[in-house]
C-alpha cells in the first residue's frame, strides 16, 4: 500500500485487478490478462520490449515534424504557454522525440473525472519513459476530438447526481460551436462552489477559458492548458487544414474505392465471434464539415451526397473538393486513429474500454497503409473515498475493495458476519441427504424403481429446504434495516447512478476544495505500465 501526503490531501491507495471490479467488458480484461485470441489485433505487448518496438517501428516511418510543429505553433500563437510547453513544442522537430497520446471530445468542462485521469496517466508515462530512456524526449498529447458532433453527449456535466444541460440549438462538430448559453451553467456552479476554498478561483478560470474563447474547442484549450502546461502536455486540435492534407490519399480511397471498409470488415467479422463489437466501418468513412454541418457522406448512382443537406458532388468534383479543402472532410472512429498516427510520432495511445475495444478493430488497416500501430494502454481508473464516506465503510465493516459487490451481497455478508442466530442451513441439509440415502437403501431393497421416487422426494425436500434459507435471511435482513439504508447512501455515493464514479462525477467539486493539489494527487498515484485499478481512500 502506497502512502501520499500533500497539503490538504492525505490518501492511501490500494490496486485491484480490474476484472475484480465487475464494471469492464470481457475484451477488456481479456486484453489485460494477454488473452492469446487478441494477440492477433494488436502489435506490441504493455511493456518496455513493446515500447521499444514500437519506438524502433516508428523511427522508420517519415513523419512530417515541421508540419506538425508549424501547426501546433499556429494553434499556440494568442496564448501564455508554460516553459513546459514550449520546450516540448520544440522538441518535436527532434527525431529522437516520440509521443503518448491520449484523446477525448471537448466536453464542457471536462465533463466526466475520467477525462482528467486520462490525461494525466498520459503525462505519467511520458515521465517513466524520459527516465528509463534519457537519450530520448517524450512528450504527452492530448488529441481533441473537436468534431465530433454528439451534443447530447459532451454537452452536459453532472454535480452530485443533478444533470447541467447546455441549452443551445447549435449543430454541427461540438468544438467549433460558439459558446452562448454556458454562462448559465457558470452562473449555477458560482452560487454553489463560490465558497469553497478554490472555488473563486475556478469560477475565475471557468469564465476566462469559456466566455472569453469564440468556441468550444478554444475554450477546452485554454482549460487544459491552463490545467496541465506546467505538466509540458500539448494539446492538439486536429479540425486542421495543413495536418488533414496529410490524409488526402487514404480520404481518396475512403471515398473511391472503399479500401478502409474492406480491410477492416474481415477483421472486424473474426473478432466478432468471440466479442461485442464497438464499432462498424462503412463504405464511406468520412463526414462532411463546413460551417455547422458535419453529416456523413454516401455515394449514391455514381454520385456524392451530404446526409440531410442538398449538397452532392459528381466524381471530378468531390475529388477537386478533396484536394482544396482537406480540412472539409472529418474522419469517423474508423479513420480517426489512423489520422492521428499518421501526423504524430506516437508510441503509446492512452485509452477508455470503448477506445481499446475499437483500436483492435484497426489493425490491418494500418498494416495495409504502413503507418506504425501504437502500443494500446488503458487508462487509469480511480474510486476516490474522502473520509466521511471511508468512516461509514468502516462502521458497516465494508473493506474498500469490498465495495465494488452488489448491495445485496454487502447485506449478506454483513448479517453473516453480525448475526447471532442461525442462518445457514447446511447442518440440516447433510443430515436430509443422510436420511434419504437410508429411505432409499429401504425401498431399494423391496424395489429398485423406488429409488427414482425417492430421489425426487429428495429433491423436492432440498428446495423447500433452500427456500426456507432464503426467506430466513430475508427476514433477519430486516432486521437490520438501518444497515442496509447505510450500505445503499454509500454504495450510492461511491457508484453515482450505478455507474462507477470517474463516468459520472465532474472534477469542479474537487478542484474547488482542493486546487490544484487534487490534480497533483491523481498525478503522484497514476500508474505507468502496469494496468490495474486504484482506489485512493481519505485518511486524514
Amino acid at each position: 500500500m502506497a502512502y501520499f501526503s500533500l497539503s490538504l490531501m492525505n490518501f492511501t491507495a490500494q490496486r485491484v485487478p480490474y476484472q475484480h471490479t465487475g464494471y469492464f467488458t470481457r475484451i477488456i480484461t481479456d486484453y489485460l490478462n494477454g488473452n492469446e485470441f487478441l494477440k492477433n489485433y494488436y502489435e506490441h505487448p504493455v511493456s518496455f520490449s513493446g515500447i521499444e518496438d514500437a519506438i524502433f517501428q516508428r523511427e522508420k516511418f517519415p513523419t512530417d515534424r515541421r508540419l506538425l510543429v508549424k501547426s501546433l505553433e499556429t494553434q499556440y500563437a494568442e496564448l501564455h504557454i508554460h516553459n513546459a510547453v514550449k520546450n516540448n513544442l520544440e522538441s518535436l522537430l527532434d527525431k529522437n522525440t516520440f509521443t503518448v497520446t491520449t484523446a477525448h471530445q471537448p466536453a464542457i468542462f471536462t465533463g466526466n473525472l475520467y477525462f482528467i485521469y486520462k490525461i494525466l496517466h498520459t503525462i505519467k508515462i511520458t515521465e517513466t519513459l524520459s527516465t528509463r530512456y534519457p537519450k530520448r524526449k517524450f512528450v504527452p498529447i492530448f488529441f481533441m476530438g473537436s468534431e465530433d458532433a454528439d451534443l447530447d453527449e459532451l454537452g452536459s456535466i453532472y454535480l452530485d447526481n443533478e444533470k447541467l444541460t447546455w441549452d443551445t440549438k447549435q449543430i454541427g462538430a461540438v468544438g467549433r460551436m460558439r459558446i452562448e448559453g454556458l454562462e448559465t451553467i457558470i452562473q449555477r456552479i458560482e452560487g454553489e462552489f463560490a465558497g469553497d476554498p478554490f472555488g473563486p478561483e475556478l469560477i475565475k478560470l471557468l469564465k476566462d477559458c469559456y466566455l472569453k474563447s469564440e468556441n468550444i474547442q478554444q475554450a477546452t484549450l485554454k482549460l487544459l492548458n491552463h490545467l496541465f502546461g506546467s505538466y509540458g502536455l500539448i494539446v492538439l486540435i486536429p479540425d486542421n487544414r495543413l495536418l488533414k492534407s496529410v490524409m488526402g490519399a487514404i480520404f481518396k480511397d475512403d471515398l473511391t474505392t472503399h479500401l478502409p471498409f474492406e480491410i477492416t470488415q474481415k477483421n472486424i467479422h473474426q473478432l466478432s465471434t468471440q466479442y461485442p463489437i464497438q464499432a462498424n466501418p462503412r463504405e464511406i468513412n468520412l463526414f462532411y464539415l463546413k460551417d455547422d454541418i458535419r453529416e456523413r457522406v454516401e455515394m449514391k448512382d455514381g454520385k456524392y451526397y451530404v446526409n440531410n443537406t442538398h449538397i452532392h458532388f459528381s466524381a471530378e468534383e468531390m475529388e477537386k473538393e478533396l484536394a482544396e479543402f482537406p480540412d472539409r472532410f472529418s474522419p469517423n472512429v474508423i479513420l480517426r486513429g489512423l489520422y492521428q498516427e499518421s501526423i504524430l510520432p506516437n508510441i503509446v495511445f492512452v485509452g477508455g474500454g470503448g477506445e481499446m475495444g475499437y483500436w483492435l478493430e484497426l489493425k490491418p488497416l494500418f498494416k495495409h497503409y504502413h503507418v506504425p500501430y501504437p502500443v494500446l494502454i488503458l487508462r487509469d481508473s480511480f474510486l476516490l473515498i474522502k473520509k466521511n464516506w471511508k468512516t461509514k465503510m468502516d462502521k458497516a465493516g465494508i473493506s474498500a475493495t469490498d465495495i465494488f459487490r452488489p448491495e445485496e451481497k454487502l447485506m449478506e455478508d454483513f448479517i453473516l458476519r453480525h448475526s447471532d442466530r442461525q442462518l445457514n442451513l447446511a447442518p440440516q441439509i447433510a443430515d436430509l441427504g443422510a436420511f434419504y440415502n437410508v429411505l432409499k437403501n429401504i425401498s431399494g431393497a423391496v424395489d429398485k424403481t423406488l429409488e427414482q421416487h425417492v430421489d425426487k422426494l429428495e429433491s423436492q425436500a432440498l428446495q423447500k429446504l433452500e427456500e426456507l434459507e432464503k426467506k430466513i435471511l430475508r427476514a433477519e435482513k430486516k432486521n437490520h434495516e438501518d444497515v442496509r439504508r447505510k450500505i445503499h447512501e454509500i454504495r450510492e455515493a461511491l457508484f453515482p447512478m450505478e455507474n462507477l464514479q470517474e463516468r459520472i462525477d465532474n472534477f469542479i467539486p474537487w478542484y474547488a476544495e482542493y486546487g490544484k493539489a487534487f490534480l497533483e494527487l491523481i498525478y503522484n498515484h497514476c500508474l505507468a505500465l502496469e494496468q490495474e485499478f486504484v482506489i485512493l481512500e481519505e485518511t486524514a
